[in-house]
């Protein structure tokens, strides 16, 4: 599954859509809106996507994950719109036989979506301004 979503995103969301009895680990990283960046304090978020290309984009790096790891089960959601602080921007989950393999990939995989996943962040900081930043 690889989604952009405008729906809340809630961290167990793709637990059992990945594990299998033949794995031994389950990795999920979960990308929040945080407080503050740099010094200046952030009022909340807003992403845009171009929502086909960027589900393209994260199945392609599933099949990069695929040939690298041999790691079949993987599954992205992002989500696009108003997000507040600590809400979840991005759920990435994968299951694997061996640990190692899930971090790596895992890893591998936020790297990936932040370099060429076409969303895009808006900050909107305490004191009214505003900036679009790369992801």
């Amino acid at each position: 599954m690889y989604k952009v979503t405008t729906d809340v995103i809630h961290s167990d969301a793709l637990f059992g859509h990945v594990l299998e009895d033949k794995h031994g680990a389950v990795v999920t990283f979960a990308g929040t809106v945080r407080d503050q960046t740099d010094s200046r304090r952030t009022l909340r978020l807003e992403y845009e996507a171009y929502a086909p290309m960027a589900e393209a984009k994260m199945r392609e790096i599933g099949e990069e994950i695929r040939e690298k790891w041999g790691i079949e089960n993987i599954a992205m959601l992002h989500r696009v719109g108003t997000l507040e602080i600590g809400e979840i921007s991005i759920l990435i989950s994968l299951a694997a036989p061996h640990r190692k393999n899930a971090f790596d990939a895992c890893s591998y995989a936020i790297d990936r979506v932040k370099q060429v996943v076409p969303v895009w962040k808006k900050e909107i900081w305490e004191d009214g301004e505003e900036e679009w930043v790369g992801e």
